[in-house]
């Protein structure tokens, strides 16, 4: 049974294992459809921007997004892609 996260805490790694399946699975329909991945990786980041903003302040989603260019920039993202 899955756990429920009200956005109060740190996900529940059955939540994000779901969740990433899902996406992972969408990502794969929609470039097999040659749906551009620059326009994929866009969409999915506004509605990612959306659903943090309905549970986040601006201030904390700013933070997320400095972690994810962080980790961008320490090449984090390319060591899990190869």
């Amino acid at each position: 049974m899955a756990t429920e996260n009200s956005g109060d805490g740190p996900a529940m790694p059955e939540d994000l294992s779901q969740a990433g399946q899902v996406i992972d699975k969408a990502v794969e329909y929609l470039v097999g459809r040659n749906i551009d991945p620059l326009a994929v990786a866009s969409a999915m980041l506004g509605a990612a921007l959306g659903l943090l903003a309905r549970g986040l302040s601006d201030e904390m989603i700013v933070g997320v997004l400095n972690n994810a260019i962080a980790s961008v920039r320490s090449g984090e993202f390319r060591q899990i892609e190869h």
